[in-house]
């Protein structure tokens, strides 16, 4: 998915500086993006992700 999509994906969803793991989960499972091109997105654009449940995002 592309970077740009996801930005709208988080605005939409009221994510601008940090998520929680349990937020990110559903983000995936409700528009189809993968947790890894989240985790890159938030990587990428300094957003913290909070509460991680697997170790899935750093």
């Amino acid at each position: 998915m592309e970077s740009e999509q996801i930005k709208s994906i988080l605005e939409k969803e009221g994510i601008t500086t940090e998520i929680g793991c349990p937020q990110a989960f559903e983000i995936s499972e409700k528009y189809g993006v993968s947790k890894l091109e989240i985790a890159k997105y938030c990587n990428i654009h300094d957003i913290k992700i909070r509460a991680c449940q697997l170790g899935c995002f750093k």
